[in-house]
């Protein structure tokens, strides 16, 4: 109901009269009054006069799925939302929903988290109202072997967005963080549930410092704010990510990987440098030559040779 209430005051730029939306909607005059009460109590600025009725001001920045889907330019990406104000981690959450059968597209999205994760473990600071902590459930018909692929074409797509909403260049470090200026302003978690050879779901979390304060996250992260020196809309930060998301996820999905990936060189941080990873309880030390088209990292060593890696810690 408040969700066609919005979309009354939202459409028109002047009162809406009380009356109106009433018969609308098929409720009381009373029942109408609680329920802009409600969205005032969840930050809708909503005026009333009498004789004129109710206008909407202005919406907080909030990620309310019916924010989010409002100019949402998406055909099956965020359709369905499962929206939480507190969560332990929208990855437990977008798992368990994978299991029980939540359609491709579905997302998990928090305002705060209380275990927000990364890779390998490693905990996630998620203050409330602050960043975009989302998990996204795809159902794509890959091998298991190619699950890495998707976390290139989502730091593409996150940068991509980061790119067109704010003007800022942001850069990919193997495999799943994202820079400004050699500082991190977001991480990318992928996780899948396969059997054998066959991909039941592959879920995407992406963690993002949007509007949090200057060295909230330590000397060596980031935030959109910070670098931008205004806050940035988390709602439109989202639309722009799932559209993106999107886009490419059809390209990977109707012409395989290569245009993903060659967009992936384009904003490689690592590419070109010297690197020292850690993997398997061993290191690499070498030159960060080129992307696989597995997504694997191809390393030529101090002895001349090319090995790739797939998964590990990389320091530049």
């Amino acid at each position: 109901m408040q969700e066609k209430i919005l979309d009354f005051l939202k459409k028109k730029q002047e009162y809406v009269s009380g009356d109106y939306m009433s018969q609308r909607l098929d409720i009381s005059r009373q029942a109408l009054w609680k329920h802009i009460q409600e969205l005032k109590d969840a930050g809708y600025d909503i005026v009333a006069v009498p004789h004129l009725g109710y206008r909407l001001i202005s919406s907080p920045d909030r990620l309310y799925p019916a924010e989010i889907q409002a100019h949402l330019r998406t055909k099956f990406l965020g359709k369905k939302i499962h929206y939480f104000d507190c969560v332990s981690s929208t990855m437990n959450m977008a798992m368990e929903l994978g299991m029980n059968g939540a359609p491709e597209g579905a997302i998990v999205v928090a305002e705060s988290q209380t275990k927000g994760r990364g890779r390998l473990g490693r905990s996630w600071l998620s203050p409330k109202y602050k960043g975009i902590y989302v998990s996204i459930i795809l159902r794509p018909k890959i091998s298991p072997l190619a699950a890495p692929l998707l976390t290139l074409l989502a730091g593409v797509s996150v940068c991509e967005a980061i790119k067109d909403l704010t003007g800022i260049d942001a850069q990919i470090k193997w495999p799943n963080d994202i820079f400004i200026h050699n500082k991190k302003v977001g991480g990318i978690l992928t996780e899948l549930n396969a059997e054998m050879d066959v991909t039941r779901f592959v879920n995407i979390g992406i963690g993002l410092n949007v509007n949090h304060d200057k060295k909230i996250e330590g000397l060596h992260a980031t935030s959109l704010k910070d670098q931008k020196k205004e806050d940035v809309s988390r709602v439109g930060l989202l639309q722009e990510l799932l559209h993106k998301i999107e886009a490419n996820y059809l390209l990977f999905q109707s012409q395989g990987s290569a245009q993903v990936i060659d967009k992936w060189r384009h904003y490689s941080l690592t590419l070109g440098k010297r690197v020292r990873i850690a993997y398997q309880k061993t290191h690499l030390e070498g030159e960060a030559m080129d992307i696989d088209t597995d997504g694997g990292l191809l390393i030529r060593t101090d002895f001349g040779t090319v090995q790739k890696v797939m998964a590990g810690d990389v320091l530049h």
